[in-house]
Protein backbone atom coordinates (compact mmCIF):
# COMPACT_ATOMS: atom_id res chain seq x y z
CA UNK A 1 0.00 0.00 0.00
CA UNK A 2 1.49 3.58 -0.73
CA UNK A 3 1.00 6.89 0.72
CA UNK A 4 -2.30 7.90 -0.80
CA UNK A 5 -3.86 4.64 -0.25
CA UNK A 6 -3.16 4.79 3.58
CA UNK A 7 -4.27 8.20 3.90
CA UNK A 8 -7.60 7.69 2.26
CA UNK A 9 -8.07 4.82 4.54
CA UNK A 10 -7.55 6.45 7.59
CA UNK A 11 -9.78 9.27 5.87
CA UNK A 12 -12.60 6.84 5.94
CA UNK A 13 -12.02 5.56 8.97
CA UNK A 14 -12.12 8.79 11.09
CA UNK A 15 -15.06 9.92 8.93
CA UNK A 16 -16.78 6.97 9.91
CA UNK A 17 -15.98 7.04 13.31
CA UNK A 18 -16.91 10.75 13.67
CA UNK A 19 -20.56 10.05 12.30
CA UNK A 20 -20.67 6.88 14.56
CA UNK A 21 -20.06 9.61 17.53
CA UNK A 22 -22.42 12.56 16.06
CA UNK A 23 -25.25 10.26 14.81
CA UNK A 24 -26.51 13.51 12.61
CA UNK A 25 -25.91 12.20 9.25
CA UNK A 26 -22.92 15.10 9.20
CA UNK A 27 -19.98 13.21 7.41
CA UNK A 28 -21.15 9.47 6.07
CA UNK A 29 -20.84 11.19 2.22
CA UNK A 30 -16.96 12.16 3.13
CA UNK A 31 -16.93 8.38 4.72
CA UNK A 32 -17.87 7.33 1.22
CA UNK A 33 -16.06 9.27 -1.11
CA UNK A 34 -12.79 8.23 1.01
CA UNK A 35 -13.69 4.81 0.39
CA UNK A 36 -14.29 5.20 -3.53
CA UNK A 37 -10.71 7.46 -3.18
CA UNK A 38 -8.93 4.90 -1.29
CA UNK A 39 -10.11 2.02 -4.03
CA UNK A 40 -9.10 4.12 -6.51
CA UNK A 41 -5.51 5.00 -5.31
CA UNK A 42 -5.14 0.93 -5.49
CA UNK A 43 -4.97 1.46 -9.33
CA UNK A 44 -3.71 5.01 -10.14
CA UNK A 45 -0.84 7.26 -8.21
CA UNK A 46 -2.38 10.07 -9.57
CA UNK A 47 -3.78 12.77 -6.42
CA UNK A 48 -5.54 14.53 -8.91
CA UNK A 49 -7.47 11.18 -10.28
CA UNK A 50 -8.21 10.34 -6.47
CA UNK A 51 -9.51 13.79 -4.93
CA UNK A 52 -12.16 14.08 -8.18
CA UNK A 53 -13.44 10.47 -7.62
CA UNK A 54 -13.41 11.46 -3.65
CA UNK A 55 -15.32 14.75 -4.93
CA UNK A 56 -17.73 13.27 -7.41
CA UNK A 57 -18.30 9.93 -5.28
CA UNK A 58 -19.11 12.39 -2.19
CA UNK A 59 -21.70 14.43 -4.23
CA UNK A 60 -23.23 11.83 -5.50
CA UNK A 61 -23.73 10.38 -2.19
CA UNK A 62 -25.06 13.37 -0.81
CA UNK A 63 -27.39 13.81 -4.05
CA UNK A 64 -29.12 10.17 -3.48
CA UNK A 65 -29.26 10.33 0.15
CA UNK A 66 -30.59 13.65 0.81
CA UNK A 67 -34.30 12.87 0.54
CA UNK A 68 -33.90 10.21 2.94
CA UNK A 69 -31.43 12.74 5.39
CA UNK A 70 -34.79 15.49 5.08
CA UNK A 71 -37.00 12.31 5.95
CA UNK A 72 -34.79 11.44 9.02
CA UNK A 73 -34.69 14.79 9.90
CA UNK A 74 -38.31 16.03 10.01
CA UNK A 75 -39.68 15.80 13.48
CA UNK A 76 -43.62 14.77 13.37
CA UNK A 77 -45.46 16.26 16.34
CA UNK A 78 -47.69 12.70 17.92
CA UNK A 79 -50.77 14.12 19.07
CA UNK A 80 -51.78 11.94 22.63
CA UNK A 81 -55.21 11.67 24.06
CA UNK A 82 -54.40 14.64 26.53
CA UNK A 83 -54.34 17.03 23.37
CA UNK A 84 -58.04 17.04 23.71
CA UNK A 85 -58.07 19.02 27.15
CA UNK A 86 -56.65 22.12 25.48
CA UNK A 87 -58.88 24.67 25.45
CA UNK A 88 -61.54 22.87 27.81
CA UNK A 89 -63.16 23.85 31.33
CA UNK A 90 -61.83 22.48 33.95
CA UNK A 91 -63.71 23.27 37.73
CA UNK A 92 -60.48 23.87 40.79
CA UNK A 93 -61.39 20.96 43.20
CA UNK A 94 -58.52 21.81 44.95
CA UNK A 95 -56.66 25.18 45.19
CA UNK A 96 -54.08 26.29 42.87
CA UNK A 97 -51.03 27.40 43.90
CA UNK A 98 -47.62 27.17 41.95
CA UNK A 99 -45.25 28.22 45.12
CA UNK A 100 -46.52 25.46 47.32
CA UNK A 101 -47.05 23.08 44.39
CA UNK A 102 -50.65 22.18 44.91
CA UNK A 103 -53.95 22.21 42.86
CA UNK A 104 -56.01 20.02 41.11
CA UNK A 105 -58.66 20.52 38.68
CA UNK A 106 -61.42 18.10 37.18
CA UNK A 107 -62.05 17.86 33.25
CA UNK A 108 -64.26 15.65 31.92
CA UNK A 109 -64.80 13.87 34.78
CA UNK A 110 -61.16 13.13 35.08
CA UNK A 111 -58.45 14.96 37.91
CA UNK A 112 -55.65 16.56 36.45
CA UNK A 113 -53.16 18.25 38.81
CA UNK A 114 -52.72 22.15 37.82
CA UNK A 115 -50.56 25.05 37.84
CA UNK A 116 -51.51 28.07 37.18
CA UNK A 117 -49.94 29.84 34.23
CA UNK A 118 -49.55 33.06 34.93
CA UNK A 119 -48.59 32.22 38.78
CA UNK A 120 -51.71 33.75 40.94
CA UNK A 121 -53.55 31.37 42.82
CA UNK A 122 -56.77 30.25 41.78
CA UNK A 123 -59.45 28.94 44.56
CA UNK A 124 -61.25 26.02 44.87
CA UNK A 125 -64.97 26.01 42.93
CA UNK A 126 -63.25 28.62 40.23
CA UNK A 127 -63.65 27.45 36.55
CA UNK A 128 -60.81 27.36 34.63
CA UNK A 129 -59.67 26.68 30.72
CA UNK A 130 -56.87 24.63 30.36
CA UNK A 131 -54.29 26.61 28.42
CA UNK A 132 -51.42 23.83 28.11
CA UNK A 133 -50.10 20.64 29.07
CA UNK A 134 -46.56 20.11 30.96
CA UNK A 135 -45.74 16.57 31.58
CA UNK A 136 -48.57 15.45 33.94
CA UNK A 137 -49.37 18.76 34.74
CA UNK A 138 -52.61 21.15 33.11
CA UNK A 139 -51.50 24.50 32.59
CA UNK A 140 -54.54 26.78 33.11
CA UNK A 141 -55.62 30.10 33.78
CA UNK A 142 -59.06 31.83 35.09
CA UNK A 143 -61.97 32.19 32.91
Amino acid sequence: MDKMTIFWLIFTVVTAVLEGLTVQLVSVWFAVGGLAACITSLFTDSIPIQAVVFVVVTAIALVVTRPLVKKLRKKKAEPTNADRYLGKTAVVVERIDNENATGLVKVDNQKWTARSVDGSPIEEGLTVTVAAIEGVKLMVQKN
